[in-house]
Order: C-alpha cells, then structure tokens, then sequence
C-alpha cells in the first residue's frame, strides 16, 4: 500500500463516515486476509471513496486509462495521484482490450489484495442495474479469488451525474454479501458460456442488495464518464 493511499485513508475515513454517515451490512463477509474481488453496482465517482472508507483493508480499483496518459505537469499531477490511490489504469473501449486490461489486476488479487471493480463497466445513466461484463468471472478463476457482490445505496444522491462536488445531508448504505460460490467452474478450462452465467449470478446478487431493476443489455459509455 502506498504512503499516499494510506495517509489518504487515514484521513478520508472519519470525513466521509461524518458527512454521510454510510451503513454498512454484511462486513464480515469481507475476508480478513487474502484476495477477494469487490463488484459493486456503479451509481456515482464516490462510490470508489464510500468503499473503502468503510473497510479496514486497502482495496485497488480499475481506473479509465485517460487519467494515466495527460500531458504536461497536470497530466503529471492527475497520473501520480492515481497511482498513489491504488488506481490501475484500463482500456475500456470493450471487447478484447478490455478483457486484456484486466490482466494488470490479476498481480493485485496474487499479492492478497481487495480489487474493487463495477462489472457494469460504467455508471448507471438511470440507477437501474445493467448487464454485467465478463471480465469479472475471468479474473475470479484466472487469480484465483472469491467473488463478493457488493450494494451500494444512495451514492447517486451524493453525487448525481454531472455533479463534481459532493453534496452532503444525504445518507449512504453499503450492503456486502456473502461470496458467491464458484466451485463448479474451478480447476479447468470456462468457456463463454461459463463467464456469462457466473456474471447472470454475480448481477442477480447484486440486485438482491439493492433492488435495482435488471435491464438485460449494456449501459451506455459516455465520452466525458469519469469512472
């Protein structure tokens, strides 16, 4: 863990449990020691902050690779604090790439880390619960890792879209359930079909936390998303 990221959560901790007070259910299911990939529902930027503010473990998350690759001293400025936040840069244009981008986080969950991901793949424009994206099953079995669906309640009143300061007066939950069992696919080769159905369970978890409504295809990319 980083210097930076650990003063980071030192002091990032105590604002966001003051300011917003999140609820949190099902904190034992997060492992104490070992690797475990966090996918989570996607609503707001902040739900990169809520999460771990609520752990006692580090945890690194997939960041668009546009923050790494700015020029000049700002680019320098924005690339440094993204690494120093444990923030690994990835290729979601989709298909191909962004399966292959996430092979950098497969030395994150090997060295025992937490991996925050949202299998979206983007923001929900609505807060619906859209399709979820394969990358997540293959890094489960590839590392290999427990996967723990996370829910994520409120964080769109914080920081509705198009919004870039948080607001405050609004109250946040973050529900965690239990690991979702993978035995039946460990220890030989998944074909498609395979990641997609862990992917159907994975949403289907996550909308049991939240209650979203399931839209059955992929949430639209916008150009100017920031996570």
């Amino acid at each position: 863990m980083s210097t930076l990221y650990a003063v980071g959560k030192v002091t990032l901790s105590p604002v966001v449990r003051l300011l917003w007070r999140p609820k949190v259910l099902g904190r034992d299911n997060v492992p104490r020691r070992g690797p475990a990939i966090l996918a989570g529902n996607h609503l707001a930027v902040i739900d990169s902050v809520i999460l771990p503010s609520v752990l006692s473990r580090n945890v690194y998350f997939m960041a668009k690779d546009q923050y790494f690759i700015g020029t000049g001293p700002r680019g320098a400025l924005i690339r440094n604090i993204m690494y120093g936040l444990n923030q690994i840069p990835v290729d979601r244009s989709g298909g191909r790439k962004s399966l292959m981008a996430l092979d950098s986080a497969l030395p994150v969950l090997r060295d025992g880390n937490l991996l925050g991901i949202y299998p979206e793949g983007t923001r929900s424009p609505d807060g619906r619960l859209y399709r979820g994206r394969p990358g997540v099953a293959r890094l489960a079995l590839d590392a290999p890792a427990p996967i723990i669906p996370i829910g994520l309640i409120g964080t769109d009143k914080i920081q509705p879209i198009g919004t870039r300061i948080p607001r405050v007066g609004h109250t946040v939950e973050v529900r965690i359930g239990e690991p979702l069992d993978l035995e039946p696919w460990r220890g030989g080769e998944v074909d498609s079909r395979g990641l997609r159905e862990i992917t159907r369970m994975l949403m289907a978890a996550i909308a049991a936390l939240t209650g979203q409504e399931i839209v059955n295809r992929y949430a639209p990319r916008r150009t100017t998303d920031e996570a």
